[in-house]
């Protein structure tokens, strides 16, 4: 069955720590770690989750991949991972360089509007062999820190950027986000950014975004709204989750819910998103697939349909393998979530629209035309 995933940041662990991610996962996992790295997650590699063959195997047709870990350091913020604009903004670019690459290459292709993400789509439903089809990739935005003034969107625009968070983990130039508490929200240049987004026809990712930066962001936006890589708070305490009356309104605006695999959004006794441990207060076996299929199906039964949930897999940037649900080792391992999903008596088609068709559906709808 085929497969988009909602979320990769991919170009953080091709760029930040130098993964080659055209190798078969074997490859990829086992490549020598580069003398002058010494990273934790370099380390960690033999647990990469995704590469391009690898996604071919897995049937993943299109991932909204991601430029991401660009926060500015700023007073009481700590998660950010650079001194000044000038550094995120250009270390933003040399992850949209590695996606361009890959896309020359043959590797992959950059979908930039509703005809190119349907002819895409139309070539991969018709394939039977998918080794030699490049994936399919929707440039997001994961924190809006590279772009250092609202106007200087219509540059990211013009080099294939189409989908926009304005906040990860801390306080970004836009708006509260994850590890802030819920009642921090829009700052100022934020409405600014909003307003070019809505211009360009730029999509809005409320993931990572704290409680009241959501609401103020819905109560001035009229654009399409998506949740990349979000579960439900109602099951996993903690404020990187949504509370049901937040999911709720999304839903009402047509958004598609990708649901994450980080383990540390599925422990079902949540953890402190402002003191994120620095090691997991469970071990791998304490969370698997029936945790995830909980998340799709809180959302289907708020929605009362099967149209709004998908999968959204923070793949890699979750912490790989180590940090994923007991029953996934690669991405291949996700097609297992449409096993889950039948034994609960899913039908077919409410599969296959948690397994694709509604992120289909949502970009063919809402890429620019």
């Amino acid at each position: 069955m085929l497969i988009i995933d909602g979320d990769y940041p991919m170009a953080h662990g091709g760029v930040s720590f130098e993964r080659d991610l055209t190798l078969p996962i074997e490859e990829t996992r086992t490549e020598p770690i580069l003398p002058h790295r010494h990273s934790d997650w370099d380390t960690s590699r033999s647990g990469t989750m995704a590469s391009i063959p690898e996604m071919r195997k897995a049937e993943i047709a299109v991932a909204l991949v991601k430029i991401s870990d660009n926060c500015i350091l700023r007073p009481g913020n700590d998660h950010g991972a650079f001194n000044t604009d000038h550094h995120s903004y250009s270390n933003g670019m040399s992850q949209l360089a590695y996606y361009q690459i890959l896309e020359t290459m043959g590797h992959s292709k950059l979908l930039k509007t509703s005809k190119e993400f349907k002819k895409h789509m139309s070539i991969w439903e018709n394939a039977t062999d998918y080794g030699d089809l490049p994936v399919g990739m929707v440039l997001g935005m994961e924190g809006a820190d590279p772009i250092v003034w609202p106007e200087q969107l219509h540059e990211w625009f013009e080099q294939g950027l189409r989908v926009i968070s304005l906040s990860h983990y801390g306080v970004s130039r836009y708006s509260h986000g994850t590890g802030t508490g819920l009642d921090g929200g829009l700052l100022e240049p934020g409405k600014g950014l909003l307003t070019e987004m809505e211009k360009l026809g730029i999509i809005l990712d409320v993931s990572h975004t704290s409680d009241e930066s959501v609401k103020q962001e819905l109560d001035m936006w009229n654009g399409p709204v998506l949740a990349s890589h979000q579960n439900c708070r109602s099951i996993c305490p903690g404020e990187r989750q949504f509370p049901d009356h937040q999911i709720k309104r999304i839903i009402e605006r047509g958004a598609v819910i990708g649901h994450s695999m980080d383990t540390h959004m599925l422990w079902p006794n949540g953890i402190d998103w402002q003191n994120i441990p620095k090691k997991a207060p469970f071990q791998k076996t304490d969370v698997t697939l029936e945790n995830f299929v909980d998340h799709i199906d809180h959302v289907c039964q708020l929605a009362g349909n099967s149209l709004h949930s998908a999968i959204g897999g923070d793949t890699d940037g979750q912490g790989g393998a180590q940090h994923a649900p007991l029953e996934i080792d690669t991405v291949a391992d996700y097609q297992k979530v449409a096993n889950v999903m039948v034994d609960r008596g899913y039908s077919t088609v409410d599969v296959e629209n948690v397994m694709w068709r509604n992120w289909n559906r949502f970009f063919e709808e809402n890429l620019p035309g």
